[in-house]
């Protein structure tokens, strides 16, 4: 498969997902949507689409201009059912395009946090075969709500963290793609997160089971966008 990965800067890139993604035999072309106005190829030209995070939030569009752009590009990737992954900004992106309410997060949440599987997340492609209760790794400030007729798959205790639209797009609040360094430099003198350095700490102690689950949520997302576009091409 060919992937296209959207990404908003330097330090939010798709660092485990990519390596995961080009180390099993896939293509993959990166977009900085920030600096370039279209991808490297026409969209008709990818099998799946990562969109990833970024300091900005999704109500900035006066701050950040693109944004408008991205938002009619996301709601583009649900009308054409492409196989989408948005992880946190690209989490909310995707709940926005699908006629969500994104804002302030009632609290943020950073470091690990317990979630827990919803019901309807048993018979889900990528979050089915999870725990009922398990750790995920948070760096954010606003929250998406689900869409209507979306399928909530997880929750804190603070916001809801992953949900489905339709049987191709997937949105995520928490990080599964990220490396140490990475976060350190996020939570480096961030005053939202003054507790950034025991937070680096225990992800440093946490860091390969953390990569472990993102590598394996990667490829769940992959055998589910490859079914999809194999179903698609039959009804063509």
């Amino acid at each position: 498969m060919r992937l296209l990965s959207v990404v908003h800067g330097e330090e939010v890139r798709g660092e485990v997902f990519d390596d995961v993604v080009r180390g099993d035999g896939h293509e993959l072309d990166e977009w900085w949507i920030v600096e370039r106005d279209e991808p490297p190829r026409p969209l008709s030209d990818y099998d799946a689409v990562l969109v990833f995070g970024g300091a900005m939030n999704v109500d900035q569009e006066d701050e950040h201009p693109w944004l408008r752009r991205e938002d009619e590009f996301v709601r583009g990737l649900l009308e054409q059912r492409m196989p989408t992954l948005g992880v946190c900004l690209g989490g909310q992106l995707l709940a926005k395009a699908a006629g969500a309410h994104v804002g302030r997060s009632p609290e943020p949440e950073a470091g690990f946090v317990p979630v827990t599987r919803t019901d309807d997340a048993a018979r889900d492609p990528i979050f089915g075969a999870l725990t009922l209760v398990f750790d995920v790794f948070e760096a954010h400030q606003y929250a998406f709500q689900v869409p209507v007729g979306a399928v909530e798959l997880a929750r804190s205790r603070v916001c809801s963290q992953a949900f489905r639209v339709g049987d191709s797009a997937w949105g995520i609040q928490f990080h599964p793609e990220i490396r140490l360094e990475q976060v350190a430099t996020w939570l480096r003198n961030d005053p939202a997160f003054p507790n950034g350095e025991a937070i680096v700490a225990e992800l440093r102690d946490r860091i390969e089971e953390w990569q472990s689950f993102g590598a394996a949520l990667c490829r769940a997302f992959l055998a589910a966008a490859g079914r999809e576009r194999s179903l698609a091409a039959q009804r063509i």
